[in-house]
C-alpha cells in the first residue's frame, strides 16, 4: 500500500498514538541506560524525556501537517465568502475527518456563488426594467441627496446627465414651478409643466420608507399626456353621442308637432292644438333640463370654504328631501361649501330614495373617526349589480331611463374637491350604502378605500 494512501487511512488519534508510541521506544531506552550512568532514576527519566522531545515534535508536525494546511485554507476560504468573494476553493482532503468538512465548505461556496450570478441577473433585468421606463424615478437618502435615478428622471431633472451625488433641492432649482410646488405637497398630485415648448401633465407621487435605518424618499414622475388626451377624446366623444341622442329625442318629436300643429291650425277644435303645444313645451324644457345638468356640471366652481355645523347642514337637507338620522351628528366644525355638500347630499339622498327603498329606510349617518367624517347614505331598496358598482360614478353613466348620468359624477366632483372620497357597495341583508370620507381640514390626505362589502346598517 502506498505511504500516502497508508496516511490518509490513519485517522488523527491513530497518528498522535504512534507518535507516543514511538516518542516511548525512544525515551524508556535512553532513560534506562542514563540512569545507569548516574546512578539516578529521576535523572534517567530525565534524560530519556529530553532525547525523545526532538523526535516528539518533529513527528507531530508530520502527524498534523495535513490538518494544518487544510484548516488555513478553510480559514483563509471563509474571510473571503466574508468578503463577499465566492469563488475560493480548498481542495478535497483524503483525510476522513476533514473530507466531510472540506466537501461542505465546497459546497457552501457553490451555492453562494450561483445565488449571487442569480440575485445580479435579476438585479440586471430590473435595472434594465426600470431605465427603460418612462415613469421617471429618484431616490434620495435622509440628506436630500439623489441615490439612484433613472433615465426618464435625468430628462426631466437634469437635461440627460448624471443625477447620483447631486442634493436634489439644488437640481429642483432649475425645474419649472408647478414641479417644485408638487413636490413640496406630501400627497399624489398633477402639475402641468413645459418641456421643450410643450405642455406635459405630470402625476407627482412621493413615498417614504425607511432602508438600513435610515429614512428615504421614492419619487415616481409619470407622463400622462398622451393618456388624458386619450381619455378626453373618448369622454367628448360620448359627450357627443349622448347629447346627439337627447337631441334628436327631443327635437323629432317636435318637429313633428310642429307639422301637425300647421294643420291643426286650421281645424275648428282648439283642444287638439293646445294639446300639441303641451307636448311641444314638455319636450323643450325637458331639453332645457337637460342642456342645464350639463352646464351645471361643467362650470362647478371651486368650493367656498367656510365653517360649518354637521346639524344644521343636516336640517337645511332634511327640507328638500325625507330621510333618517342614524345617531347624533358629531358637533366637530366642518370646513366646506354649504351650497355644494348640500346638493351633494340631496342628490345622494334622492337616489337611495329611487332605489326603491321607502323613505323610512334610507338612513345617513356621520361620525368623526380621527381626522375625517365618514357619511354613510344607506337604503334598502334592489342593491347594485357589479356593472353599476363599477361605472356608477364615471361620467355620463346611468342605468334611469332618460338619465343624464351625471348626478353622481357631480357628487364626486364636489367631494373629491373638498379633499375626499366616495365608495358603492351593497349591504347585507339587501340595498347600497354609499360612504363619503371628508377631511376636518380641507388639503390633509385621505385615507385610501378598500373595495369590501359595507356592514350592515
Amino acid at each position: 500500500m502506498p505511504l500516502n494512501a497508508l496516511r490518509a487511512r490513519v485517522s488523527l488519534a491513530g497518528r498522535v498514538a504512534l507518535a507516543l508510541i514511538a516518542m516511548a521506544l525512544i525515551a524508556v531506552p535512553v532513560g534506562v541506560l542514563a540512569a545507569r550512568w548516574l546512578d539516578s532514576l529521576a535523572y534517567g527519566m530525565l534524560a530519556g524525556l529530553l532525547a525523545a522531545f526532538p523526535l516528539s515534535m518533529w513527528l507531530a508536525r508530520q502527524a498534523t501537517r495535513r490538518w494544518v494546511a487544510i484548516i488555513d485554507a478553510l480559514r483563509n476560504g471563509i474571510d473571503s465568502l466574508n468578503d463577499q468573494d465566492y469563488s475560493v476553493s480548498v481542495a478535497a482532503a483524503e483525510d476522513a475527518e476533514l473530507g466531510g468538512l472540506v466537501s461542505a465548505y465546497n459546497q457552501l461556496g457553490d451555492t453562494l456563488r450561483q445565488e449571487r450570478l442569480g440575485v445580479y441577473q435579476r438585479e440586471l433585468l430590473l435595472d434594465t426594467v426600470i431605465q427603460s421606463t418612462p415613469v421617471a424615478l429618484v431616490l434620495t437618502n435622509p440628506n436630500n441627496t439623489v441615490l439612484y435615478s433613472n433615465t426618464a428622471a435625468r430628462k426631466i431633472l437634469h437635461e440627460g446627465h448624471k443625477l447620483e451625488g447631486h442634493r436634489l433641492d439644488s437640481l429642483l432649482l432649475r425645474a419649472p414651478a408647478p414641479l417644485r410646488e408638487a413636490l413640496a405637497l406630501s400627497r399624489d398630485t398633477l402639475c402641468t409643466v413645459d418641456m421643450g415648448g410643450v405642455s406635459e401633465v405630470l402625476h407627482v407621487s412621493q413615498r417614504h420608507f425607511t432602508l438600513n435605518t435610515q429614512p428615504h424618499r421614492l419619487l415616481l414622475l409619470k407622463q400622462l399626456t398622451q393618456e388624458l388626451a386619450a381619455q378626453e377624446s373618448r369622454i367628448w366623444k360620448k359627450v357627443i353621442r349622448v347629447i346627439a341622442h337627447e337631441l334628436n329625442n327631443s327635437l323629432a318629436p317636435i318637429s313633428s308637432l310642429a307639422h301637425s300643429g300647421q294643420s291643426l291650425a286650421q281645424s275648428p277644435d282648439p283642444a287638439q292644438l293646445m294639446r300639441v303645444f303641451r307636448t311641444i313645451e314638455d319636450r323643450a324644457n325637458h331639453l332645457a333640463s337637460f342642456i342645464d345638468g350639463y352646464a351645471r356640471f361643467s362650470k362647478l366652481p371651486q368650493p367656498r370654504l367656510q365653517p360649518l355645523q354637521w346639524p344644521d347642514l343636516l336640517e337645511r337637507v332634511g327640507f328638500s328631501t325625507t330621510f333618517r338620522i342614524d345617531g347624533d351628528p358629531p358637533r366637530d366644525t366642518l370646513q366646506g361649501d354649504a351650497a355644494q355638500l348640500e346638493q351633494m347630499l340631496i342628490n345622494l339622498l334622492k337616489n337611495a330614495t329611487e332605489s326603491g327603498s321607502s323613505p323610512q329606510e334610507v338612513s345617513l349617518s356621520v361620525k368623526r373617526q380621527g381626522d375625517q367624517f365618514i357619511l354613510q347614505i344607506a337604503d334598502r331598496g334592489t342593491g347594485l349589480s357589479q356593472d353599476v358598482l363599477s361605472n356608477a360614478l364615471l361620467p355620463f353613466y346611468s342605468t334611469k331611463a332618460g338619465g343624464s348620468g351625471i348626478g353622481l359624477t357631480l357628487c364626486r366632483e364636489i367631494i373629491e374637491a373638498h379633499g375626499g372620497r366616495i365608495s358603492l357597495a351593497n349591504r347585507d341583508g339587501g340595498g347600497a350604502v354609499v360612504t363619503v370620507w371628508l377631511p376636518l381640514i380641507v388639503g390633509s390626505e385621505p385615507p385610501p378605500i378598500k373595495n369590501a362589502r359595507a356592514p350592515a346598517a
